[in-house]
């Protein structure tokens, strides 16, 4: 007789009492798939804190799980949650069902989260089915990042949208999933400075600012129907055009054509990635994006040329190196460009389309710090150093590495190391608007001059830096260095 045909899995033990949202749920709210418009539910909630905690932010919220909750209905809802179920489902019919339920409840998104394998798990745990027994009883089927797309697409024959590591988006509508998946690749800008208050901007100010923010927003004027207050504003100015020159007159011209230029690499960012997936039609883009692509290329075929000329480029010997070595931003080494994640937006677009390559699979990073361009590799490193702000001299608390040929994902975490990699030069990573951008320099530039900074590979881990510090009778505190008192 196998082990299998005795065990017992006690799947309600693999339920966890958290403290706060789930990631999943978290992701969802902060990307405004939850929002007070939506209805949540939650397929297998466990102890069902995640259905207290969005119905505490005030939106609708209920859950059902087989063991704690089973005389909960299960109902439609424009959100539906399956995190960390299927990993937890021994029976892979069971499992196939579970997926498939879920998504016949959600009426906009489904939400997928599952334990993905990026530490082999320990050989002291019992082989069953395709997974492993814990010694909670429990079972744990461990994916690839890439097996459980795949999974998912194959079953509900669906394109999940990857948001994180092991979680995926699953959307209704095409439109809004391709909007979704632009709007992540869209950077960052704020809305130019008034610099000459005109006395027309001033008199019109109030209905003229929210022509601005939708300017700052997509990088050119609105189209019919697309601006809230458009009655009053073309009542006053006649069209947007007239409106914008207004607002053109009480501040830099030069300022908004940036944003337009970014918003244009933006777009070609994303169009360039479609090509990896079936690139949607015209009519499958939503309405904003189509006005988008009309404004800045005249035409989507001449948009997704544009774009698949940078993508191909990078398939050239050579070109993601001679990139990285010409890039004024970012720290650069031998065989690697590193970067802040806040200055992602600002690289070169070719820059961000491999960036994107691998982000593609993976979604957005969670709390990254920094990350590492290889130039002597198809390798893109994602590092995690929380106390990057706080601390002059941060250690590296853990690291996730793809190799864009294989798709493989490495993850090492260094943060029971006694002696881990520490950073120098923190202002090499971000640009000079950085918020800490003068503290980190000053910091530097003392560094150097008291030679603590010349001999590099003794430095690069917190003992050797500690020992360094101390043959210089100095220490750090904040990001200033003192002198120690040897009295």
């Amino acid at each position: 007789m196998s082990s299998e045909s005795y065990l017992e899995i006690e799947r309600h033990k693999a339920a966890i009492f958290r403290t706060d949202l789930s990631r999943p749920v978290r992701l969802a709210i902060e990307w405004s798939i939850i929002n007070n418009d939506t209805t949540f539910f939650d397929y297998g909630c466990g102890h069902g804190g995640d259905v207290q905690r969005v119905a505490n932010l005030g939106y609708t919220s209920t859950g059902w799980d087989p063991y704690y909750y089973p005389d909960i209905p299960c109902i439609s809802a424009d959100v539906v949650n399956l995190g960390y179920i299927l990993n937890v489902i021994e029976d892979p019919e069971e499992r196939r069902q579970a997926l498939c339920q879920a998504w016949e409840l959600a009426q906009k998104v489904l939400i997928v989260a599952a334990q993905i394998l990026i530490n082999a798990p320990s050989n002291a745990q019992i082989a069953y089915g395709d997974g492993i027994v814990t010694s909670r009883n429990t079972f744990q089927k461990y994916y690839e990042q890439e097996e459980l797309k795949i999974y998912i697409d194959e079953t509900l024959n669906v394109d999940a949208v990857p948001v994180a590591l092991g979680v995926y988006f699953i959307f209704r509508d095409e439109a809004e999933k391709e909007k979704f998946k632009a709007i992540r690749f869209f950077s960052r800008t704020s809305t130019p400075r008034v610099c000459i208050p005109t006395k027309r901007f001033e008199d019109y100010k109030e209905i003229l600012e929210p022509l601005m923010a939708f300017f700052t927003l997509r990088g050119r004027l609105p189209v019919k129907g697309e601006l809230d207050n458009e009655q009053e504003l073309l009542g006053e100015f006649g069209n947007f055009r007239r409106a914008f020159g207004v607002v053109l007159q009480a501040t830099d011209e030069a300022e908004w054509d940036a944003i337009a230029y970014r918003r244009s690499l933006d777009i070609q960012v994303y169009l360039a990635l479609t090509h990896f997936d079936k690139r949607p039609s015209w009519q499958k883009l939503s309405l904003e994006m189509r006005h988008d692509i009309k404004a800045f290329f005249g035409s989507y075929e001449e948009a997704c040329e544009v774009a698949d000329a940078k993508l191909f480029s990078l398939g050239k010997t050579g070109v993601v190196q001679r990139v990285c070595e010409k890039s004024k931003i970012g720290k650069h080494t031998r065989s690697a460009l590193y970067i802040h994640i806040s200055v992602l937006s600002e690289l070169d677009p070719l820059l961000r389309i491999y960036e994107g390559c691998a982000s593609r699979t993976i979604g957005r990073v969670d709390d990254a710090t920094l990350i590492k361009f290889c130039t002597d590799k198809p390798i893109i490193s994602y590092l995690f150093y929380p106390q990057f702000d706080i601390d002059p001299h941060p250690a590296l608390k853990a690291s996730i590495t793809i190799d864009l040929k294989t798709l493989r994902i490495t993850h090492r975490d260094y943060e029971q190391r006694a002696n881990p990699p520490i950073l120098h030069r923190k202002e090499t990573f971000v640009t000079s608007n950085y918020p800490l951008y003068q503290e980190f320099a000053q910091l530097t530039q003392q560094e150097q001059e008291l030679d603590l900074l010349k001999h590099k590979s003794e430095i690069g881990t917190r003992e050797g830096w500690a020992k360094c510090l101390a043959e210089h009778g100095v220490e750090i505190r904040g990001h200033q260095i003192h002198l120690v008192n040897k009295s």
